[in-house]
C-alpha cells in the first residue's frame, strides 16, 4: 500500500479535472491527478478512446460563456470555437498554471473504496467490477460526522472514514488518499434505446460517429433530437443519399446568432437584467419566429412544452435543410423489420444506417454507487458536487448546463477548495456549510420544471447555479 494520505486524488484530466487541479494548487491543497490517456483533453481529445466529439464539432455555447473564470479564450477566435481550438485551450490552460508536471498520464483507475470498508487491507474481499466495471462490493452507505468519520449508526466502525480512500490503479497498484475528487466526465457511456423487431442494416451510436464519410451513399436515420442529433442530421443532409431525423418530441430550436450576436449572450443579458422567465420565453419565441420563420412554414413541428423546460437546440441549419427537402422529420420509432423502420405515426421507410444520438448514461464505474448517494439515474449531491454526509468525496463536472461548462466547473472547484481550506482554518464557516450540504436540496433549475427525461437528470440553469456557487465560495473565505 502506497500511503499518500496527506493528498487528495483527482481522477481525470479533462476540462473538470484540470479545473480541480488548478484550484487545489492555488489553495495549497496537496493532490495527485490521474489521467488514463496520454495527454489532457478528455472528451475534447479528438481521436482518443475517451473522446466523443466528431470532426465537425464546435462549441454549442459561445466562448465567453464557456471559458474558465480567469483564462479567457483568444479574442481573435470565432464565437463558437472548434473542437481543435477547445482542446488547444485546455492544454494552454494547463501549461499556464503549471499542471502538466502534476498529472500522471497513462494511469487508469479501476477501483475506489473507503479504507477499511471491504478493502483488502482490512481483510475483506474488496470490491470487484461487475457489468461495465461497476463495483459490486459492500452496499452499506456510511454516514459521517463533522470530521468525516463514521457515526457508527450503520454498524460500521467510526475509524473507517477517518482512514480515507483506497484507490486501485489499472496496473494493480493501491494507494491510500485523504480524499477523492471524481472528474472523469459523464458523456462517455452510450445510452442505447430498445425498439421491437430487428434492424438488419448498420447501427452506431453518436459516440462512434467521427466523420461524414460514413454517411456517403447511405439512407440515414438519426434517432435523437439533442444538439448532437441535430448536428449529425445536418451532416447527413449534406453527405447522405437521404436523411431523416426521428425524435420522441419536438424541441425548441433557436438560432446560434441573433443580429450578429451569439444567442446565449442575448439570453445572458436578459438574465442579468432579471427579466422574468415568462418574458424570456416570449423573447425566445419572437427570436425564433423572426430568425428561423414560423414552424408551420418550415415544416419543423411545434414543441409540446415551454421553452427551457427541455435543453434548447441551438442550430441554424435544421430549418434550412428541412426547407430544401434534404432532411425529413419523423416522430419516434415504433418498430424495426429488416431495413424497414416504422414510425409511431404509421409511416415507414427503408434505411441503411441508423445513428442513435440518444445521449449517455451517468456511469462512474470504479466506485460503488452506495458511496455516492446514488438515486435513480445519478448521484444525489449538494450542488451536484458535495456528498451530504462525507467531507472527503466530491464530484466536479457532474452537470448538464444550458450554457457553457468550463466556467461552471471552475467555480465548483473553487468552492471545494474553499471548503477544504475552511475546514482547517475557518472551522465555524466550514461547519455552517456542512450543515447546509447535509440538509438542503437546492432548486438547480431556478424555477424551470424540466421535462421528465434521462436527458435532464443533471440539468442546471447556468446563471442562478453560477451565482450560487460564487456566493457559497465567498462565504467560506
Amino acid at each position: 500500500m502506497d500511503d499518500r494520505s496527506e493528498k487528495f486524488c483527482i481522477i481525470g484530466a479533462g476540462s473538470s479535472g484540470i479545473a480541480a487541479a488548478k484550484n487545489f494548487l492555488a489553495a495549497g491543497i496537496p493532490f495527485d491527478c490521474l489521467e488514463r490517456e496520454d495527454d489532457i483533453g478528455g472528451n475534447w481529445y479528438f481521436g482518443a478512446p475517451c473522446s466523443r466529439v466528431y470532426a465537425s464539432t464546435h462549441l454549442v455555447s459561445s466562448k465567453v460563456l464557456t471559458e474558465y473564470s480567469d483564462f479567457p479564450m483568444p479574442q481573435e477566435w470565432p464565437e463558437y470555437p472548434s473542437h481543435r481550438q477547445a482542446l488547444r485551450y485546455l492544454r494552454e490552460y494547463a501549461r499556464a498554471f503549471g499542471l502538466y508536471e502534476r498529472i500522471e498520464f497513462g494511469t487508469g483507475v479501476e477501483g475506489v473504496e473507503p479504507a477499511g470498508v471491504g478493502s483488502q487491507e482490512s481483510g475483506g474481499s474488496g470490491t470487484r467490477g461487475g457489468p461495465l466495471g461497476v463495483p459490486q462490493g459492500d452496499r452499506v452507505r456510511p454516514r459521517g460526522d463533522s470530521c468525516g468519520r463514521l457515526s457508527g449508526r450503520l454498524g460500521v466502525p467510526r475509524r473507517d472514514l477517518a482512514q480515507g480512500w483506497i484507490v486501485r490503479l489499472a496496473n494493480g497498484e493501491e494507494r491510500r488518499y485523504r480524499g477523492v475528487v471524481i472528474a472523469n466526465g459523464h458523456n462517455w457511456d452510450p445510452r442505447w434505446p430498445e425498439y421491437p423487431g430487428e434492424f438488419t442494416g448498420e447501427t452506431i451510436h453518436s459516440a462512434q460517429f467521427k466523420t461524414g464519410d460514413v454517411l456517403r451513399g447511405q439512407r440515414v436515420l438519426v434517432v435523437g433530437g439533442g444538439n448532437s442529433g441535430c448536428d449529425i442530421a445536418c451532416e447527413a443532409a449534406l453527405h447522405a443519399e437521404s436523411a431523416v431525423l426521428s425524435t420522441r418530441r419536438a424541441y425548441h430550436v433557436l438560432p446560434k446568432f441573433f443580429r450578429g450576436r451569439p444567442i446565449d449572450q442575448c439570453n445572458e443579458l436578459l438574465l442579468w437584467l432579471r427579466v422574468p422567465l415568462w418574458a424570456r420565453r416570449a423573447a425566445g419565441a419572437v427570436v425564433s419566429h423572426v430568425a428561423l420563420g414560423p414552424a408551420w412554414r418550415t415544416g419543423v413541428p411545434k414543441p409540446d412544452h415551454r421553452l427551457f423546460e427541455s435543453h434548447p437546440i441551438l442550430n441554424s441549419q435544421i430549418h434550412h435543410h428541412v426547407g430544401h427537402g434534404r432532411l425529413g422529420l419523423r416522430p419516434d420509432v415504433e418498430r424495426f423489420d429488416g431495413q424497414t423502420v416504422t414510425f409511431i405515426d404509421g409511416s415507414a421507410a427503408e434505411f441503411d444506417l441508423v445513428i442513435y444520438a440518444t445521449g449517455y448514461r451517468v456511469t462512474i464505474p470504479f466506485i460503488d454507487r452506495a458511496h455516492l448517494n446514488w438515486q435513480d439515474e445519478s448521484p444525489r449531491l449538494f450542488m451536484n458536487v458535495f456528498h451530504p454526509e462525507r467531507d472527503d468525496l466530491f464530484c466536479i463536472g457532474l452537470i448538464q448546463p444550458d450554457s457553457g461548462q468550463f466556467g461552471l466547473v471552475d467555480y465548483q472547484a473553487q468552492l471545494v477548495a474553499n471548503y477544504l481550506s475552511a475546514m482547517e482554518h475557518r472551522p465555524a464557516r466550514a461547519e455552517k456549510f456542512r450543515r447546509l450540504k447535509a440538509s438542503e436540496t437546492p432548486d438547480l433549475g431556478s424555477g424551470v420544471r424540466y421535462v421528465s427525461s434521462p436527458r435532464h437528470t443533471l440539468e442546471v440553469e447556468h446563471y442562478s447555479y453560477r451565482r450560487r456557487l460564487q456566493k457559497l465560495a465567498a462565504s467560506l473565505r
